[in-house]
């Protein structure tokens, strides 16, 4: 059979959608149907999605592959198109596999099954659109599909505010979307030749000025999603209300479209502005470490101490992204992928840690380690990996930023060594905290009203399963981390070098490499 020619992204996107406007008509009485169907066509996708990466995808071709294009609206330009290269393809595979576990995280749902896992399978169909699609448009409108499944599953499945949680998940991120749709116009009006082809976009001859607007329009869209802050007040909340397995798709796929869209609109599209905020993304980026590092020592809700653990490690993506490097980009890159996998698995093991002792509170808590010894365990492996300890994936992902960016030759070195020794406190604090939450939590004396209350179950082995497969590749990529980074290299190679060509001093010293570059000459 030749399935060169085969519609595999298309199939991959459509799939769970189309699946899902079944759900409704399946006969089910308890849910039980339902969540097993939905299982199924997860796991089909997710299958589907490494087939066709394995069978029709080189590495070593920095360019879009498996490239699908069909006209739907000619009168407006708009086509549904849609391809991979390096920056998309491990996060449509990390969607695929977040997304799968999810819907075994969601086992013990009962409230409104059916609509529950129709908005799953339709949120999985829209966040790999996300990341697949090349036309400006088609683009916003996928990134607004997804957005609607979740204000759904925070509103309806959420905790005692979910119902403010939802609201301001929608003004922020909706009010962010139309920054994309105007920037999108303007783009796509600009010149002789009207198009919303990003490859046909990413060609046009902007002006600077124009280039600058548009990457500012496009910088507060994303920085919301990232989140960056200040933009970012709507995630702890979020986080605070949401279920297990909703956090699970905040933590380990949402925050990922905002650093995904910042490096394929803003840094791929738009090169010369982006030199020139650079040096504000390294600043954002440091503030997000510190501040949010901060904060989350503050944070006696389990939740929102680990939604501003989120929040910081995201700093490092944005710092990556400015890096003009190989390594530094390819660090963010790789970050993105390993907070995707370790955020999961540390919001799914609060959400089951929840379900036991139904507070959230740290001061409620204290020494139910002695009767969950394998939530203990389970959780002390991933708290391990969020403060990047060596042998796991954030440890490879956060050294390849430090060493990118402290390498850079974009930078003075007053400029480097002030925001290196910022990163470097913002790792030393990270393992504080979590170590600290850690003790609060397991550690101690018990709780006698909360032991007396409550049965404190260890783990079940569907909840094992589910860490055990988020433990694997972040191990697995902490230890061979040319697994992941094989996938896109070739790519942000070529995107490293674009970007260097657009600062002048950059592109001469790729003629005379003795020449110096300091910061100030790419923030004027």
């Amino acid at each position: 059979m030749n399935t060169a020619n085969f519609p595999w992204l298309t199939t991959i996107i459509l799939l769970p959608i189309a699946a899902s406007l079944l759900i409704p008509i399946i006969p089910d009485k308890d849910g039980k149907t339902v969540r097993w169907y939905s299982l199924i066509v997860g796991l089909i996708d997710f299958a589907l999605i490494v087939y066709a990466f394995y069978t029709g995808y080189d590495f070593s071709n920095p360019d879009l592959q498996l490239v699908e294009s069909y006209p739907w609206v000619p009168q407006l330009d708009l086509n549904w198109s849609v391809g991979a290269d390096g920056l998309s393809m491990p996060l449509i595979i990390l969607t695929g596999f977040i997304t799968t576990l999810a819907i075994l995280a969601a086992w013990p749902v009962t409230l409104k099954p059916r609509l529950f896992y129709f908005l799953i399978l339709a949120m999985y169909g829209g966040q790999i659109a996300v990341f697949a699609v090349q036309d400006m448009l088609l683009f916003f409108l996928v990134w607004e599909l997804e957005l609607v499944p979740i204000y759904f599953l925070l509103s309806i499945w959420g905790g005692k505010k979910r119902q403010y949680a939802a609201t301001k998940f929608i003004l922020y991120t909706a009010g962010g979307s139309l920054f994309i749709l105007l920037s999108a116009l303007t783009m796509g009006f600009y010149g002789d030749t009207v198009t919303f082809d990003m490859r046909s976009l990413a060609l046009k001859d902007f002006a600077l000025n124009f280039q600058l607007l548009l990457y500012a329009g496009f910088l507060i869209a994303y920085a919301v999603k990232l989140p960056i802050i200040p933009l970012h007040t709507w995630l702890p909340d979020a986080h605070g209300e949401a279920t297990a397995p909703v956090h699970m798709l905040l933590a380990g796929i949402l925050l990922k479209m905002g650093g995904y869209a910042l490096i394929r609109m803003n840094a791929q599209m738009l090169p010369d502005a982006h030199a020139y905020f650079a040096p504000v993304l390294v600043v954002l980026g440091v503030v997000n470490i510190i501040y949010a590092a901060l904060t989350s020592f503050a944070q006696r809700n389990l939740k929102r101490k680990i939604a501003y653990s989120s929040i910081s490690h995201m700093g490092f993506v944005t710092i990556g992204i400015a890096s003009f490097t190989d390594l530094g980009l390819s660090g963010a890159v790789l970050q993105m992928v390993s907070h995707g996998l370790i955020g999961a698995s540390l919001f799914f093991l609060v959400g089951a840690t929840y379900d036991r002792t139904h507070t959230l509170m740290l001061d409620e808590m204290g020494g139910v380690g002695k009767r969950m010894k394998k939530i203990f365990a389970m959780f002390t492996a991933c708290s391990m990996a969020s403060l990047a300890l060596p042998g796991m994936s954030g440890f490879v992902a956060e050294l390849m930023v430090f060493v990118g960016f402290a390498t850079s030759d974009a930078y003075s070195s007053t400029f480097k060594v002030i925001v290196v020794f910022l990163m470097a406190v913002g790792v030393i604090l990270t393992p504080i905290y979590l170590l600290s939450m850690l003790r609060e939590i397991f550690y101690g004396e018990e709780n006698k009203e909360l032991v007396s209350h409550q049965a404190l179950i260890d783990a079940e082995p569907r909840e094992v399963f589910i860490i055990a497969c988020l433990l694997v590749p972040i191990i697995g990529i902490g230890f061979y981390p040319k697994l992941l980074t094989q996938m896109y290299d070739a790519t942000t190679v070529q995107l490293t070098a674009r970007l260097r060509d657009s600062v002048p001093t950059l592109a001469q010293q790729k003629e005379a490499p003795k020449v110096s570059f300091s910061a100030p000459e790419i923030a004027n």
